[in-house]
């Protein structure tokens, strides 16, 4: 999450405080103004949808791994022949020898190289298929709750957002069952 955004939270929450403060002046209850935390993280590791869909990518991740290994088996038991060839061969077959081994290395490490883009750009797809679906869930519950503001929590896993939050207004676990039902 970029400072800018989290700025933008702040705001939000300062902004938040500020309507609080100004419905209390006016003559409103404390509570016209709901607040809700969301940690976005959680809903997607424990809903079954999410939990299907991580498990998925892992899988996937898994299997290109199983292809990267045995390339790299390939190379190992190459280069043990190059070195025991090397040995009775004429200089120009050795740097023959030699340059198909490197340009099979550089094969392989433009392999990983091209697999972890790919991977990268699949869990930002991941992600940013289900922040949208978290989205549909959060704004069902928060208008349920007649809840005016829900801010991303944040985790362990990304960035803290909220300091202190009292447990009454974390919707997480509303939004994870939301979530759940929404995506069967």
């Amino acid at each position: 999450m970029t400072r800018s955004y989290a700025r933008l939270i702040l705001s939000a929450v300062l902004a938040a405080g500020g309507l609080t403060l100004g419905a209390v002046s006016a003559g409103h209850a404390a509570d016209a103004f709901k607040m809700g935390v969301v940690d976005p993280q959680a809903v997607l590791e424990k809903s079954k949808a999410g939990r299907r869909a991580l498990d998925g990518l892992k899988d996937y991740a898994a299997s290109r791994q199983k292809l990267l290994v045995k390339d790299e088996d390939e190379l190992k038991t190459l280069e043990k022949q190059v070195k025991e060839q090397e040995s009775g061969l004429s200089e120009a077959k050795k740097r023959d020898l030699q340059g198909q081994f490197r340009t099979k290395i550089q094969d392989y490490q433009k392999r990983v190289q091209d697999f972890n883009q790919e991977l990268a750009v699949k869990q930002k797809e991941l992600v940013d298929e289900y922040m949208k679906k978290i989205h549909v869930a959060t704004k069902a519950v928060a208008e349920k709750n007649g809840v005016a503001l829900v801010v991303d929590k944040g985790s362990d896993a990304t960035i803290k957002i909220v300091i202190y939050n009292k447990d009454t207004i974390d919707l997480t676990e509303q939004v994870l069952k939301e979530f759940d039902k929404l995506n069967k």
